[in-house]
């Protein structure tokens, strides 16, 4: 079975990738602006520390405009790569150092957020690029341990209180190092557990994938030897009749019997068929309201003691989607389990209603039967098992199969008057463009 897979576009690493890694230094750059603004007002008006203010609020402003900028390259919808990535923290470095150099250099107790840059190129850019990001902020430190403007002394702060601004500072570059620091660490181990469970859930469905492959396999085998021994007994039975035409009552049964072999004549006939078309990826476009027809009418003649109740929602019968032969039968199964649950309740009903919101096609498929202790739940692992005495306990397990081939869910739930509820959801998006077989 074709298993559904995640593409990485070249560029980008996990957990996130280069256009991700912009939008986020967008807005930390949003940030970064607006206090930096506060703090040289603060600094220039309410200490009345000399500083150079104007040279400063230059800085902020070219900081400013390439924030501009940046937003701007956000709105098109082309490919971000690692190369423009790492422009964009150089810049934001750069202007960094830049004002700490206006302000003391290494002196500055903000010189610890050089260290952001690397924090940041660390969660989406290649280890080339994260190095080069290191490089540089590591060079920047140490050019400003020996270029800098220091910053002025004033009688207005003594050493005491001097001291204490500078703790006050380094308190804060702590703070929001820490914050930074912790928050994208954080994200990297909830990215690592989701990806670790992703990478679980691909192996039991690979495990089940392969059972099912398998199975088709032997089915298909199957199909193609029973095919002669099959068309010797509808040739014997055709010549019986004839023989005893002259009773009726055998000769009813024997045509009961030609058309038995018939009808498993034709099954073999579509299973190889069936096999053929998956093998090929073949699909056939039909609307929404053929499929459920075509599926009723199939299963009426599979099951003709059955009394199916069948509703379709009128604005969704006339949508056109691309069926492959996999998902009718997943409906047959749906049927037939439910078909099955019915007559052990000594009833003969069974619903079916396909409708659909939001972009899903809904198939429901509900049973008068005793019902189901525990819900199956639309993540549940479906295995391959059963509570029927003559039962394979295929049927669920294929129908899920091919649910979770077009990126939708099949799940179950117990009704209040009785009877089990099964729900098929496939996106019509998927439909419009299903998988192909692997």
């Amino acid at each position: 079975m074709g298993a559904r897979k995640r593409t990485v576009a070249t560029g980008q690493t996990w957990p996130h990738g280069s256009r991700q890694l912009l939008s986020t230094l967008a807005w930390l750059r949003l940030c970064a602006i607006g206090g930096q603004a506060l703090t040289v007002a603060f600094v220039a008006v309410w200490l009345g520390i000399a500083i150079p203010v104007g040279p400063l609020f230059a800085g902020i402003g070219v900081l400013a405009a390439f924030s501009l900028v940046a937003f701007w390259r956000l709105r098109r919808q082309t490919r971000v790569s690692a190369t423009e990535s790492m422009i964009h923290i150089t810049i934001d470095t750069v202007v960094l150092g830049y004002l700490l150099y206006l302000t003391g250099g290494a002196t500055n107790p903000f010189i610890s957020l050089l260290v952001m840059p690397i924090t940041l190129a660390a969660t989406a850019l290649p280890l080339r690029s994260v190095s080069l990001v290191a490089a540089l902020a590591v060079s920047t430190y140490l050019l400003l341990m020996r270029f800098y403007v220091p910053l002025p002394e004033t009688g207005a702060v003594d050493t005491l209180s001097g001291f204490n601004l500078h703790l006050t500072g380094m308190a804060i570059s702590f703070a929001i190092t820490a914050g930074m620091l912790g928050y994208f660490i954080a994200r990297l181990a909830r990215a690592l557990r989701a990806q670790q469970a992703e990478a679980e859930l691909e192996r039991e469905r690979a495990l089940r994938d392969e059972g099912i492959l398998a199975i088709a396999t032997q089915a298909a085998s199957t199909a193609h030897e029973l095919n002669t021994p099959l068309s010797t007994m509808r040739t014997l039975l055709g010549e019986l009749g004839r023989e005893h035409a002259q009773d009726s009552a055998l000769s009813e049964d024997f045509d009961l019997l030609i058309g038995q072999a018939d009808r498993c004549r034709d099954i073999l006939r579509e299973l190889v068929k069936v096999g053929s078309n998956q093998l090929a990826g073949v699909a056939e476009w039909i609307s929404v309201a053929d499929l459920a027809d075509s599926t009723r009418d199939a299963f009426s003649l599979l099951r003709p003691e059955i009394e199916i109740e069948y509703v379709i929602d009128p604005a969704l019968g006339e949508r056109r989607i691309a069926v492959v032969p996999a998902l009718h039968h997943a409906i047959i199964n749906l049927l037939n389990n439910a078909a099955d649950a019915s007559l052990a309740n000594a009833d003969t009903r069974v619903e079916m209603r396909v409708g659909g919101a939001g972009g899903t096609l809904e198939l429901v498929v509900r049973d008068h039967g005793k019902g189901m202790a525990v819900a199956l739940q639309p993540t549940a692992g479906l295995r391959f098992e059963t509570t029927k005495r003559d039962g394979l306990g295929l049927g669920l397990a294929l129908a899920n199969a091919t649910a979770e081939r077009f990126g939708g869910t099949l799940s179950a739930e117990a009704v209040e008057s009785g009877g089990t509820r099964q729900r098929l959801r496939l996106p019509l998006a998927t439909l419009d463009n299903p998988p192909h077989e692997q």
